[in-house]
């Protein structure tokens, strides 16, 4: 007997990198020599000072629950943070803690969207947003940026996506999966055209804000356009910056009616963020700094050798992202040398062929592209680029 599901978990997908991820990881159960260039997270251990605040918290006997919104000492962290880093006030009743970004973006879309909302996502854009969308009972609006315009979507695209519908604008720079990052003159461009329109709530996904490369600093939304502080939503965490991403603690500022709404969601769902890992959270942002700075300067050197090397593959060319650890391959060509249907179909036969999981683009929205996460040791991506290097000349030189 099949027993029946909604027909709101039937609209949504699983998210192709954990799926990716699990898939290499039964691969090497089996036995088979595959290096997993999928998974979005550092392959750094969490800096000792931070990890020995969650020891001492444990030892301490902080193990209870907490506020659902988190606790006064992580929260006056937050604010700070805001405050130093981007020039952005907020008081603690604006501030919620999550189980992780994720956590925080599904709660803004339950509090935002009614059935039949429009919400603008730029593609190539993170996998959950049009599904987390989905779930909300909203409709997903994708314009596409190529590889031609940066990866970065236009104030004349913005406008042109907007219906009396839309609701909602999430924003992720830099990008997941492309790198990409707004500049301020850039982000004040898309925010004169939100100005026109008072009704749209505007999500802004800074969780790569730390692992930033451009010689321009990294900008905020609300940094460049003060004037949307009374409906923007401002994301992050310290999974990416901190190798803090099994400790799951995400976080927002924004208008406190909507903090208070998207709390009231997460007090029937999750309740709060483990008390444990808010303790280490307060650490990682209030506390020594260095480790970030060295962490960044070896996803830079990993960064520009992925870049280097991917374009000199034959049929591949890959912009250098501003930010983050992925790089975004353009294949389109490789694919048709290798006559592949689609980039599902490449990625597959990196797999097989060469041992190498990547993620298709037609996950983020980006059908011809596939993403190579450099969240990994120098060693290993020389090893996968070498072998993606012997596939591509081997069989398209053929």
């Amino acid at each position: 007997m099949t027993v029946p599901v909604s027909r709101r978990v039937q609209r949504v997908k699983p998210s192709p990198t954990l799926a990716v991820t699990a898939r290499a990881a039964r691969l090497k159960a089996q036995g088979k020599d595959v290096i997993g260039l999928g998974a979005g997270e550092p392959d750094f251990d969490t800096p000792a000072h931070i990890a020995e605040a969650g020891i001492q918290a444990i030892r301490g006997g902080f193990t209870r629950y907490t506020n659902v919104d988190g606790i006064d000492e992580l929260k006056d962290a937050i604010i700070s943070k805001f405050q130093r880093d981007n020039a952005i006030t907020y008081e603690r009743n604006q501030i919620l803690v999550s189980s992780g970004a994720k956590q925080t973006i599904y709660n803004l879309c339950m509090a935002v969207l009614d059935p039949g909302d429009e919400a603008i996502i730029p593609a190539p854009y993170w996998v959950s947003y049009p599904d987390m969308v989905l779930l909300a009972d909203g409709l997903p609006v994708m314009p596409f940026a190529g590889m031609a315009q940066g990866y970065k979507i236009t104030p004349r695209q913005l406008a042109t996506s907007i219906t009396p519908k839309t609701r909602l604008l999430l924003l992720n720079s830099p990008c997941n999966p492309t790198g990409a990052a707004y500049t301020r003159a850039e982000l004040r461009a898309l925010g004169e055209v939100l100005l026109e329109h008072p009704r749209i709530v505007i999500g802004t996904d800074d969780m790569y804000e730390k692992i930033f490369f451009d010689a321009e600093p990294f900008c905020s939304l609300l940094t460049a356009v003060p004037e949307l502080y009374g409906r923007t939503v401002t994301i992050n965490g310290v999974s990416k910056a901190y190798a803090m991403t099994g400790w799951r603690i995400g976080y927002c500022g924004g208008p406190k009616e909507l903090i208070q709404a998207m709390g009231t969601i997460q007090g029937q769902s999750t309740s709060n963020a483990s008390s444990i890992s808010q303790k280490a959270a307060v650490v990682a942002l209030s506390g020594d700094q260095q480790p970030v700075a060295t962490m960044n300067a070896a996803f830079k050197e990993r960064r520009d050798y992925v870049v280097r090397t991917l374009n000199s593959l034959p049929g591949v060319s890959c912009l250098p992202g501003a930010g983050t650890f992925y790089a975004f391959a353009e294949v389109s060509r490789a694919m048709a040398a290798l006559n592949c249907r689609d980039d599902g179909e490449f990625a597959e036969l990196l797999l097989n062929d060469a041992g190498v999981a990547v993620v298709p683009g037609s996950g983020f929205g980006a059908p011809g592209h596939v993403r190579l996460s450099f969240a990994t040791s120098m060693s290993t991506l020389e090893k996968a680029l070498g072998r993606i290097a012997r596939l591509l000349s081997e069989r398209i030189a053929a």
